[in-house]
């Protein structure tokens, strides 16, 4: 399935676990991590020194932290459509993961 090719140029904490993401075409996106961080794969970002450790990713222009976690740029472009799929896919184990995907 193809989607719009977004491009994250900024972002800034505007509260705990909480970023205000821009994008290349000038939208907006206010996003609350908290509900996703839970799991073996999201679950390390509930650490607020990691979580603030989240950069720009310069080739694929995406948010990434240090642990390898990231996210398409097209969930965070649309975050309210794919919030609550994302937290059950964090609760999810490895194996499950890959087959729901």
């Amino acid at each position: 399935m193809e989607h719009p090719i977004y491009r994250v140029v900024s972002f800034e904490k505007v509260g705990p676990y909480v970023l205000l993401v821009r994008f290349d075409d000038g939208h907006e996106q206010e996003i609350d991590f908290k509900p996703v961080l839970i799991g073996q794969l999201y679950g390390p970002l509930e650490d607020e020194k990691m979580f603030s450790q989240v950069e720009i990713d310069p080739e694929v222009h995406t948010l990434v932290w240090p642990n390898g976690v990231d996210f398409d740029p097209e969930t965070l472009y649309n975050w309210p459509k794919y919030v609550e799929y994302m937290r059950w896919l964090a609760g999810q184990s490895d194996a499950e993961r890959a087959q729901a995907i």
